[in-house]
C-alpha cells in the first residue's frame, strides 16, 4: 500500500469534499468529464478536419490503412502487400497497423477510410489512454484533480503532441497506462479477469514492436519488481501476485508469440538487421533541446525548417545527429513541470509513493541523451533489442509519461494534510523559481551567440508568462482552502488547457491543411495517378500485370500506390527486404527525385532487373534524364506530361509469367555485387541458384537434355496472397513467376506441393514437367516461419 492510498488520508480542501466511496466516485466522474472537455478543445482543430496530422501519419500510416481497408472490402488477405516494393510482407511488418485494433477495427467497418477517420481515431486512443491514467492514479489513492492534471499533460505535452505523425509510437505508448490500470486491479483484487485484460493490452503494446514498445516493456518489468520488492511482506506478495501474472504473461505470450516470430525473422533478412552505437547515436537528444521543457518554440521547432536554429542545425556545427526539428520536444506544460521541478528540489519526488516513477525518468534520459553519456553504450550493446532501433531520441515519449505522472503525484501531495513533506514549500520554490529563472536565462544567452534573439524573444516571452501565471495558480489553489474540487479542477484545467493549446497546438510538424494530402483520397482527381491506372487496367493480360515507379512527387507520394492498388518498384518503408534493398537500391522513400537510387544491378531504367521488374510506367515529377543520366534518346516513350510530372513508358518490360525452357546457373550475390548477368535470353531462359549438391532442387525439371518445345503460362487468378498460373508445354521445363521470391510462400503443382525456386536473383520459378499444369503459389507466413526456424535449428545441429 502505497503512503497516499491510506483509509485515514483526507484532502487538504474544505469539508465539502469527503472522502467517502459515492463522493469520491462523483470527483472521479467529475474529472473524467473535465478530461473530456480538455481532450475536445486541444484535439478540436484535427476532429472538426480543419487541419490533419501529416508527415508519417500520412506519408506512411494512412496508405497503410487504406491497404487494409480495401483487403477487407474485397475479401483479401492484407498479409502480403503487391504495391509496395513490388512485393512486401506486411503481416511481420511493425508498422503495417494489422496488429492494431483500432485501426482493425475502423477499415474493417469503413472499406474507405480517410484522413480524417484515421485522426479522429488516434486522439479517440489518446482519450481512452488519458482517462485509463487518471483511473489508474486514483486507485493508488491520488486526488482525482492531480491525477486530472496528469492526464491532460500526458496525452497533450512532450512526444504524445509534438510527434502525433509517429502513430505506431503514439499507439504503443497510449496502451501503457491501460496495462498499469488492468495490471494493478489484478494484482490487488487478485482477478483473473483483469489478468487476461492485463495480458491482452500488453500484447497489443508489444505488438507496436518499436522503440516505445520496447521501453515500455522494460518499465512494466521494473515497475512489477519494484511493488512486489517494496510491499510490506516480498514474499507473500509474490506469492499472491503470482496468480495473476502468469495468467496475463501466458494471454500475453499467446498473442504475441507469432507476429513477434514474423517480425524477427523479417529483420533478420531486412535491409536494417541491427543498427550499430553509431547509427543508432546520431539519434541522440541533444542536451540544449532540455530547454524545450521550458519553451517549446525557443528553436523556432513549430516553423519552416529553414527558421530552425536549434540543434543540429549548421548554427550548432558538426553534431553528427539526424534528427528532426520536433524530435527532442519535451514540454509537458508549465504547471505541471513547476510541480515535478519543485518534487525534485524539495526531495518530494524521491519517497516512496514516486520514487520508481524519478528513477525511471532518470534513465529515460540518460537513454535518451544517447551518446552524449557513456551509459548509452552499455545500454546498446547489453540490453536485448536496443540495438534494434535508430533513435534513442524516441524516449521522449516515455520521460513525458513519467513527467505527467509525477506532476500528479506531487499535486497530490501539495494539496493532501497527511502525504508528507510538500513539494511547495517556500523553500522549494524558490530553488524552483531559481531553476526556471536559469533555464530561460540560458535561453536569452544561446539566442544572442547565434544572433536569433529576435526570432526567440517572442516564444520565450510567452512561455515566461505561462510559467508566471501557472505558478500564480499553484499557489492560490494550495492556499485557498475555501475552494471545492470543482473550482480547483476548473482553475487548474483552464490554465493547463489554454498553455497547451498555445505551447503544443497545431504547428507545421503537427497539422496540415487537408488538401496537402489529397493524392492520399481514395477518390483523387489527381491526373497522375488517374492516367497510371488507366494505363495499368488496359494492359493487364494474362500474362502481363505492368509495374509502375512513383518518383518525386513529395515525401507522401511513394506510398501511395497502396491507397490506389498501383503495383509500385518503390515506397515508403524504413524496413524492407534485405535482398530486394541491395539488387535494386530501393531507399526508405523516394519524395525527391534525388532519393532515387540506381544499384549495380540496377545501374538504369534501361537495365535487365527494369525490365524483369515488369517496371513499365516511370512517373516523375522532373524530366527522367536529370537523375538517370545513362538514358539514351528513345530509351524510354515519354507517354503523357501531367500537372505534376512525366510519364514514361518502359516499352521492353517483360510480361509477370514467361515459361522458360532452359534453365542457367549462378552465384545470386555475385551477380548482385557486379551487376552483370549471364549472357541468355530471360524469355526463354530462367538463371537460377548454383545447386548446393548434385540433384538439388534446383535441378529438379523433366530428364529431358535436348532441345524443349517452347510452352505458354497464364495466369488465371492473381490475388494478393494467392496467385493461380497455368502452364501447357510438350517437353516441360520452368515457369518463372516475376513476384519477389519470399522463403514463407509455397507452390502445389496439381494439389501436390513442389518447391518454389529463387530465379533470376529475386524471382520465383517452379520445374514442371510435359503436359497442361496449374500451378498455385500461396501466402503462409505462419507456416513458412515455422518451417524457417525448423530448418534453421536442424541446420545447426548438423
Amino acid at each position: 500500500m502505497t503512503e497516499s492510498n491510506h483509509p485515514s488520508v483526507r484532502p487538504r480542501l474544505n469539508d465539502e469534499r469527503s472522502t467517502t466511496g459515492s463522493t469520491r466516485q462523483r470527483e472521479i466522474c467529475s474529472a473524467i468529464g473535465f478530461l473530456a472537455v480538455a481532450w475536445l478543445v486541444l484535439a478540436w482543430p484535427w476532429l472538426s478536419g480543419r487541419v490533419t496530422i501529416p508527415w508519417d501519419a500520412k506519408a506512411h500510416f494512412l496508405p497503410q490503412l487504406q491497404f487494409l481497408a480495401s483487403s477487407f472490402a474485397a475479401g483479401e488477405s492484407p498479409f502480403w502487400a503487391p504495391f509496395v516494393f513490388s512485393g512486401h510482407p506486411q503481416v511481420a511488418d511493425p508498422q503495417s497497423l494489422i496488429f492494431s485494433p483500432p485501426f482493425v477495427a475502423l477499415a474493417y467497418f469503413n472499406s474507405s477510410p480517410t484522413a480524417h477517420a484515421s485522426d479522429v481515431t488516434v486522439f479517440a486512443m489518446v482519450l481512452v489512454s488519458a482517462a485509463a491514467l487518471l483511473v489508474w492514479l486514483t486507485d493508488r489513492g491520488v486526488l482525482p484533480v492531480a491525477a486530472l492534471i496528469a492526464a491532460i499533460s500526458f496525452a497533450f505535452g512532450a512526444a504524445m503532441a509534438w510527434r502525433i505523425q509517429h502513430i505506431g509510437q503514439v499507439m504503443s505508448l497510449a496502451y501503457l497506462p491501460i496495462v498499469l490500470l488492468t495490471l494493478d486491479r489484478a494484482l490487488e483484487r487478485h482477478s483473473a479477469l483483469y489478468a487476461v485484460l492485463a495480458g491482452l493490452t500488453a500484447a497489443c503494446l508489444v505488438l507496436g514492436r518499436d522503440q516505445i514498445a520496447l521501453m515500455s516493456v522494460y518499465l512494466l518489468i521494473g515497475y512489477v519488481g519494484t511493488r512486489l520488492w517494496c510491499a510490506c511482506d516480498p514474499a507473500q506478495a509474490f506469492r499472491a501476485a503470482l496468480k495473476p501474472l502468469s495468467i496475463a504473461t501466458m494471454i500475453g505470450v499467446m498473442a504475441i508469440a507469432i507476429p513477434l516470430l514474423l517480425t524477427v525473422l523479417i529483420a533478420a533478412d531486412s535491409n536494417r538487421p541491427s543498427i550499430d552505437l553509431e547509427g543508432a547515436g546520431r539519434g541522440s537528444l541533444h542536451p540544449a533541446l532540455g530547454l524545450t521543457v521550458f519553451a517549446p518554440d525557443v528553436f523556432g521547432s513549430s516553423g519552416a525548417m529553414g527558421e530552425y536554429w536549434g540543434p543540429p542545425s549548421g548554427l550548432w556545427g558538426g553534431t553528427g545527429l539526424y534528427i528532426a526539428q520536433n524530435m527532442g520536444q519535451l514540454y509537458f506544460g508549465a504547471l505541471p513541470a513547476l510541480l515535478v521541478i519543485a518534487g525534485i528540489v524539495s526531495g518530494r519526488a524521491l519517497r516512496r509513493d514516486a520514487i520508481f516513477f524519478a528513477a525511471a525518468l532518470g534513465v529515460c534520459i540518460v537513454y535518451a541523451l544517447g551518446w552524449y553519456t557513456p551509459i548509452f553504450a552499455v545500454f546498446h550493446g547489453f540490453v536485448p533489442g536496443v540495438d534494434l532501433y535508430r533513435r534513442p531520441a524516441d524516449a521522449v515519449f516515455l520521460i513525458g509519461f513519467l513527467c505527467a505522472i509525477l506532476s500528479g503525484l506531487m499535486l497530490n501531495a501539495a494539496l493532501r494534510d497527511d502525504a508528507g513533506p510538500t513539494p511547495l514549500t517556500s523553500r522549494s520554490a524558490i530553488m524552483t523559481g531559481l531553476v526556471v529563472v536559469a533555464a530561460f536565462g540560458v535561453m536569452l544567452v544561446l539566442a544572442v551567440r547565434f544572433g536569433m534573439l529576435a526570432n526567440a524573444r517572442y516564444p520565450v516571452a510567452m512561455s515566461a508568462a505561462m510559467f508566471v501565471i501557472a505558478a500564480v495558480t499553484l499557489v492560490a489553489v494550495v492556499r485557498w482552502k475555501s475552494l471545492s474540487s470543482r473550482a480547483v479542477m476548473a482553475a487548474l484545467t483552464v490554465v493547463l488547457v489554454a498553455d497547451l493549446a498555445w505551447s503544443n497546438g497545431p504547428g507545421g510538424a503537427t497539422a496540415l491543411p487537408p488538401k496537402n494530402f489529397a493524392v492520399l483520397d481514395p477518390a483523387t482527381r489527381d491526373d497522375t495517378i488517374g492516367r497510371l491506372k488507366t494505363l495499368t487496367t488496359a494492359g493487364r493480360s494474362t500474362t502481363r500485370r505492368d509495374r509502375i515507379e512513383l518518383v518525386g512527387f513529395d515525401f507522401h507520394w511513394p506510398n501511395a500506390s497502396l491507397t490506389h492498388g498501383l503495383e509500385n518498384t518503390l515506397g515508403y518503408n524504413p524496413l524492407r527486404l534485405g535482398s530486394y534493398t541491395r539488387a535494386t537500391g530501393a531507399g526508405d522513400a523516394v519524395g525527391l527525385p534525388d532519393q532515387k537510387n540506381f544499384s549495380a544491378l540496377f545501374p538504369s531504367y534501361r537495365s535487365t532487373l527494369s525490365d524483369l521488374l515488369g517496371l513499365r510506367y516511370i512517373a516523375i515529377s522532373v524530366p527522367i534524364e536529370t537523375i538517370d543520366k545513362a538514358l539514351r534518346p528513345g530509351d524510354l516513350r515519354l507517354v503523357e506530361k501531367t500537372t505534376k510530372g512525366y510519364i514514361y513508358e518502359n516499352e521492353r518490360a517483360l510480361p509477370r509469367v514467361l515459361f522458360a525452357t532452359q534453365a542457367d546457373y549462378a552465384d545470386f550475390d555475385d551477380i548482385v555485387a557486379r551487376g552483370t548477368w549471364p549472357a541468355v535470353d530471360f524469355t526463354s531462359t530462367v538463371v537460377l541458384a548454383k545447386p548446393k549438391s548434385p540433384g538439388g532442387a534446383a535441378e529438379q525439371s523433366s530428364a529431358r537434355t535436348g532441345p524443349r518445345g517452347a510452352g505458354r503460362a497464364s495466369i488465371l487468378r492473381y490475388g494478393q496472397t494467392k496467385i493461380t498460373v497455368e502452364v501447357d508445354s510438350p517437353d516441360g521445363g520452368w515457369l518463372v513467376l516475376n513476384d519477389i521470391w519470399q522463403p514463407w510462400w509455397v507452390a502445389t503443382l496439381n494439389g501436390a506441393e513442389v518447391p518454389i525456386l529463387r530465379a533470376n536473383v529475386l524471382f520465383r520459378a517452379v520445374a514442371v514437367g510435359p503436359g497442361r499444369h496449374t500451378i498455385e503459389f500461396t501466402f503462409q507466413p505462419i507456416g513458412g516461419a515455422l518451417r524457417q526456424v525448423l530448418g534453421s535449428v536442424l541446420g545447426n545441429r548438423q
